[in-house]
């Protein structure tokens, strides 16, 4: 299938849009303001795919996009991308000369989140104020130069939105990544002009019962056949507490024998396992 539009977590110069820059450089972009309307797009057909957020190296899973996209959505996940994040404290040019005595700092939570001490140091007074995204929060700064205001976004929103960078690389770890799903109602192959990083599957998994090692031999079942798992997760069913179901990535595309027989053996054992996507990932 052809990708002819995308959509993406916006407003322009977020993030997500840089990583759709990556991935799909010539197609037609759409913003959305928040990542359930990304999602909900795809499944309207008003897009063919929507890239979103769903793990960052610092702040850990995007809940809300899991969340979405196992109680409301069922899509698949048809590709991954993963870029460094770098986030600069900008203000509007009228204000870059006495920046530091700015009254508000907006950004995405997250964002917030990956400059704590950096925002515990300099400004410790100031209670940042949440964005649907980085690019939102940029956009809202440069709108309203009257007002002592910054935003904690990448270089691009501050180009996008004329803002002037007064402190850059302001996260408190260097090795900071987000990695950005692609998402879709059908399984396909993507058709990216660049060489990916590996592949991956994802699984959703229930156990069978509330017993002990019940957890342990959904693992095993993986282990025996060298699966290798690179991450696996536990989130509510928001059935009740203690009910959970586990998200589990395997560093391997869908084959014909191994990964269908660990499927079929842990339907043997009770569990039930729902195939999220089989895709490739790039690094940026």
């Amino acid at each position: 299938m052809t990708i002819t539009n995308v959509g993406f977590l916006g407003p322009n110069a977020t993030f997500t849009a840089q990583a759709v820059s990556a991935l799909f450089p010539s197609r037609d972009n759409k913003p959305y303001r928040t990542i359930p309307a990304c999602i909900d797009a795809v499944e309207n057909g008003e897009v063919d795919v929507a890239v979103v957020p769903i793990e960052n190296t610092i702040e850990g899973t995007v809940n809300l996009t899991i969340d979405y996209l196992i109680h409301e959505k069922q899509l698949k996940i048809v590709g991954e991308v993963i870029i460094p994040i770098k986030q600069h404290l900008m203000v509007h040019p009228e204000n870059s000369n006495d920046w530091e005595r700015i009254d508000g700092i907006y950004s995405h939570p997250h964002a917030i989140a990956q400059c704590h001490k950096f925002l515990y140091n300099s400004f410790p007074n100031i209670q940042p104020i949440e964005a649907s995204s980085t690019g939102a929060a940029a956009k809202f700064v440069g709108e309203h130069p009257n007002q002592k205001l910054a935003a904690i976004a990448n270089s691009f929103a501050a180009e996008e939105y004329g803002l002037t960078i007064v402190r850059h690389d302001i996260h408190d770890f260097n090795n900071n990544h987000t990695r950005f799903v692609v998402l879709h109602k059908e399984m396909l192959d993507l058709d990216i002009k660049r060489d990916n990083t590996g592949n991956k599957t994802t699984l959703m998994v229930t156990l069978p019962s509330d017993q002990a090692g019940a957890l342990h031999q959904v693992l095993s079942v993986f282990a025996w056949r060298k699966l290798n798992l690179s991450k696996i997760e536990s989130r509510p069913m928001k059935t009740g507490l203690g009910n959970y179901f586990f998200l589990i990535d395997i560093e391997q595309k869908m084959d014909d024998i191994l990964i269908p027989s660990a499927i079929a053996e842990l339907e043997a054992l009770g569990s039930g396992v729902t195939v999220l996507g089989s895709y490739p990932y790039y690094r940026i």
